[in-house]
């Protein structure tokens, strides 16, 4: 086989959605002729932890780690030593509402003296690791998966010391991340980003993003061909759909990390009017959060009068997720209030699709994800203030689940497999290295 190095700071035994992706391709690469060469930290910080992750990992993947200096660590400690709560610690700063002055202060330091970002103290040791361990052990490709950007800067380094081709692979964008603009940097730091940016997304031999408008965006800054290969779902986690459970409960479901930015106020409020109307289905209701979820959006759900119907369920191993969403009554898929969400395709969505239950989506209606499930008639996209539209979808919901119809039409979703994903992949691997 072909050999590609991949360089990623999400790994199992890390959880979360960061990692999936390039598990997934490194699970399938085999089969495609590429033995997948895994270049990861010994120590990185990690929100999440599931082990059944590993399962997914070939036999042929090599796996190679080093260690890595975490400022976040310190930056940890020193929040719990000053006396912040449990969830300004645990929570990204980046994403922490009302900042203290020590988190603004945090800030302005991430932003400005940790370029890109406070994974930067492992790009010369990795870059001066690889080239020694390359001699040694060739590969013909070499792959990096950002954010964080660091990994790019890794790939780039290498790359340009190898001469080996190299492709930059963009789960989220760079400048035009939603968070980039409340990094607290200067105009210099602002200009180095871009600069660094766009010598990445020049000097690569191919950019990839998940997203059509991302790709659009990056292929009006640069002459790299830019590719679009999505995130997407893995059959083999939804073979029992034959033996989907029936539940009683009306489940409003949401999954993986829900940012207090992202709180659908408006959703409480019409489950909360829904509840005192009908009492039937006040006690069918049952919220469930199945991840990382900040304590705004609990409040707020408390503060509806809800707080009977929430069923807070914490991380969960991934293949318990995903047998969650199967058994939802009604998926849902807020956005963050941020402009640049426009452009995102959450890697969620397409396991919530493949779960074939009704997707209540709130944020742009013309944004990508719109765009996906209406191609796919998946379910639906409303602005954050639709209420009358939002009332309307959750009562045609309760009346499917009590008449037993929620299952949707089968929608040919295939080209979002992640056998399929991978063979695109392969193909573009193949095409550089020919």
């Amino acid at each position: 086989m072909k050999r590609v190095l991949i360089i990623t700071y999400y790994w199992p035994p890390t959880g979360g959605s960061g990692v999936q992706r390039w598990v997934k391709f490194a699970k399938y690469l085999p089969s495609e002729g590429w033995q997948p060469v895994i270049y990861t930290p010994e120590n990185p910080e990690q929100l999440a932890i599931d082990h059944t992750l590993g399962s997914e990992i070939p036999e042929d993947a090599e796996i190679i780690k080093t260690r890595i200096i975490e400022p976040y660590e310190l930056y940890k400690k020193f929040l719990k030593s000053s006396g912040h709560s449990k969830e300004a610690v645990e929570v990204n700063p980046v994403n922490a509402q009302n900042k203290s002055f020590l988190q603004k202060a945090a800030m302005w330091v991430r932003g400005n003296l940790f370029r890109p970002d406070p994974r930067c103290l492992w790009i010369k040791p990795s870059v001066r690791f690889l080239k020694k361990y390359l001699e040694e052990h060739p590969v013909d490709l070499i792959v990096s998966t950002g954010p964080p950007q660091s990994m790019h800067m890794i790939g780039w380094k290498l790359s340009r010391a190898t001469g080996l081709p190299w492709i930059a692979d963009f789960r989220d964008p760079w400048t035009k991340i939603f968070y980039f603009k409340h990094l607290s940097m200067t105009s210099a730091t602002e200009r180095w980003h871009r600069k660094m940016e766009q010598k990445v997304i020049d000097d690569a031999t191919a950019v990839v993003a998940v997203s059509p408008l991302v790709q659009k965006e990056f292929q009006e800054m640069t002459k790299t061909p830019v590719h679009l290969i999505t995130n997407g779902f893995d059959e083999c986690d939804f073979i029992q759909e034959n033996t989907r459970e029936s539940d009683e409960d009306f489940t409003v479901t949401h999954t993986g990390l829900f940012a207090a930015d992202g709180n659908p106020t408006v959703l409480w409020e019409v489950l909360s009017e829904l509840c005192s109307k009908d009492e039937s289905f006040r006690k069918a209701l049952k919220i469930k959060l199945i991840g990382k979820t900040d304590d705004q959006i609990i409040a707020a759900i408390k503060g509806a009068g809800l707080e009977d119907n929430l069923v807070n369920m914490g991380y969960l191993p991934h293949n318990i997720a995903v047998e969650e969403q199967r058994k939802a009554s009604v998926l849902i898929l807020p956005l963050r209030k941020e402009p640049e969400y426009k452009a995102v395709l959450p890697g969620k969505l397409f396991e919530y699709m493949a779960s074939q239950r009704p997707i209540l989506g709130i944020g742009q209606p013309d944004g990508a994800m719109a765009m996906i499930m209406d191609q796919t008639k998946t379910g639906t996209v409303l602005d954050w203030e639709d209420k009358a539209i939002l009332h309307d979808f959750i009562m045609e919901c309760w009346n499917r689940h009590t008449k037993g119809e929620l299952n949707l039409e089968k929608s040919d979703i295939s080209r979002f497999t992640r056998r399929n994903l991978t063979r695109q992949m392969a193909d573009l691997f193949n095409t550089l290295t020919k």
